[in-house]
């Protein structure tokens, strides 16, 4: 597994191409903007682009599906169902964080429509890309619909927003809840095992093992009751 990876969007939003390097086809996963070094990457290395693979629907993990999808227009679009409004209101994102309409163009929030999804994820099922084996994951608590990759031969797991080195996704947007997270991370992510790297949509990567030694709302050293 060869893992190329692209930090983009005011959020520094991790955006990564998975490839299988036995057949070269791979998954874009969360393209947060348009990028010609990512488009330039896949061409130049002869990357088959099989899919635009979305962890959930928010603004910096997708605003860029509509360029790539121009780019490699036989690549598939996936998302959660659960997660569809928030795609499909995408021009509308940035205006519900309070950003002001003309502040868009020069914030790159200037979105074009996003194109069509083309399935839906499916919680338990496996996604073949070449010989890659993704375990599907419906992680919800940061988003209805977020859902985790998780490559168990490869020991990678991607998790989006759900966990970071030493911290969690946010739960205060719509759709967000801190309770149903936790669990999603208890149940979902932390199974897969200790000695799987964690790829988060933000930040660096991290273990396992390491976020259920360290992290403070995994070890219950954070109280969430009494902060609320």
């Amino acid at each position: 597994m060869i893992i190329k990876q692209f930090v983009l969007t005011p959020f520094q939003q991790n955006t990564r191409v998975v490839v299988c390097d036995a057949t070269r086809r791979a998954i874009c996963i969360d393209p947060g903007e348009r990028s010609a070094e990512l488009v330039s990457c896949i061409r130049e290395h002869d990357i088959t682009l099989q899919a635009i693979a979305l962890t959930h629907g928010h603004l910096d993990h997708i605003g860029g599906t509509s360029a790539l999808h121009d780019e490699f227009p036989k690549a598939e679009i996936i998302i959660h169902k659960d997660d569809e409004d928030l795609y499909y209101a995408l021009r509308q994102q940035p205006l519900m964080l309070g950003i002001e309409p003309h502040q868009l163009e020069a914030l790159g929030f200037a979105y074009d429509d996003p194109p069509k999804i083309t399935r839906n994820w499916a919680d338990g099922e496996i996604y073949a890309v070449g010989s890659l084996r993704f375990s599907v994951r419906h992680c919800p608590g940061h988003t209805r619909g977020h859902v985790v990759l998780a490559e168990l031969t490869e020991k990678a797991v991607f998790v989006g927003d759900c966990l970071f080195e030493g911290s969690i996704g946010r739960t205060d947007l719509p759709g967000g809840n801190f309770e149903q997270l936790i669990d999603s991370i208890s149940n979902k992510i932390l199974s897969v095992g200790d000695d799987f790297i964690v790829y988060s949509g933000h930040g660096r990567e991290t273990t396992i093992e390491r976020e259920k030694a360290t992290n403070p709302f995994l070890t219950g050293s954070y109280d969430f009751k009494r902060t609320v």
